[in-house]
């Protein structure tokens, strides 16, 4: 793990504790991601995030609001995966970016609390994972 996944996983850890966020631990996300964090705080200011809750087996997949115009889906995991373009452009084959916005708007809302639960059952959970 990178010195920078090191030093943010320890402020996402901070938000996490308290379900808030402070102006010194923005900066540092700020810091590290750049325009990527502007994007998902925007995403999470706008409510984009849902949680998608599989019963009874308790898995779970985020599912982001993107910021154009056609307000596109995607599904992600907060810290390994994301089913958008830029994902597999800028942090997989270029290596340019630590990780999307997608990402970044999913790890920010579940740390502070303030994603769109939906429950379904495992077999729609699997069934939208299949699609993937």
């Amino acid at each position: 793990m990178s010195a920078s996944n090191l030093v943010a996983e320890k402020v996402w850890k901070e938000i996490e504790s308290t379900h808030t966020v402070n102006d010194d631990q923005l900066y540092i996300l700020h810091f590290l991601f750049g325009k990527n964090f502007e994007g998902a705080t925007r995403i999470v200011d706008q409510r984009g995030v849902k949680r998608i809750f599989g019963e009874p087996s308790g898995r779970f997949i985020f599912q982001v609001t993107g910021e154009s115009r056609k307000k596109d889906q995607y599904l992600c995991f907060a810290e390994n995966f994301c089913a958008c373009y830029s994902f597999f452009y800028d942090v997989v084959n270029r290596g340019e970016q630590l990780c999307c916005k997608h990402q970044l708007a999913a790890r920010l809302a579940a740390s502070l609390g303030s994603y769109i639960e939906v429950k379904v059952s495992d077999e729609e959970l699997a069934l939208l994972l299949s699609k993937i």
